[in-house]
């Protein structure tokens, strides 16, 4: 590498450890940033920084949150006796803004024992169906029967989102899996 463009080098760098970005993406948003619309290069900058500085976990269901509490535990209006389980803080940003659910939401980032009994927690307070909206596996399967067991006793109603075949998709280009499940969950038509 050319000793003089080391500071590029290193932006371009620190860009491809961002999901999906390879050299050639970091390489174009790189020069850009520098080259091209340094003021974009700034605001980018500026807002990563704020960013960082002010987005912390809900401490009720593990979401984003510029506060204590983010917009949606703090939400009385939103159903407190449906809870979803989700793997990640942003899969509650996708439900949102398509506007699919109004309960509540607990993102699961491990099964450490604080995590369950803070789940239980919050099921104490009102629950009475629980969601999993996580990804179709076999390790998010046993998660699912694992946190049943735990909350056996509480009466909650348990389901999981339905998996299959999406639309427009040909059998073909589907996982095996993914086609199992969609046999299994078949409905009447």
């Amino acid at each position: 590498m050319h000793g003089s463009l080391d500071k590029f080098n290193r932006l371009v760098d620190a860009l491809q450890e961002l999901p999906t970005i390879g050299k050639k993406s970091a390489t174009r948003l790189a020069y850009h940033m520098v080259i091209k619309d340094s003021y974009v290069g700034m605001k980018i900058s500026h807002t990563i920084e704020a960013a960082l500085g002010s987005v912390k976990k809900c401490t009720i269901c593990g979401g984003m949150s510029e506060d204590e509490l983010c917009f949606i535990c703090s939400d009385e209006r939103r159903d407190a006796t449906v809870l979803c389980i989700i793997e990640n803080a942003k899969d509650i940003l996708l439900l949102e803004e398509n506007g699919l659910f109004d309960g509540k939401y607990f993102v699961l980032d491990s099964l450490e024992e604080l995590s369950i009994s803070h789940l239980i927690k919050i099921v104490e307070g009102g629950v009475n169906e629980i969601i999993f909206a996580l990804t179709p596996s076999i390790s998010n399967d046993a998660v699912i029967l694992y946190i049943e067991d735990k909350l056996i006793g509480h009466k909650v109603n348990f389901s999981k989102i339905a998996q299959g075949v999406p639309t427009g998709v040909s059998l073909e280009n589907i996982d095996i899996l993914s086609l199992t499940r969609a046999l299994e969950d078949r409905v009447k038509v």
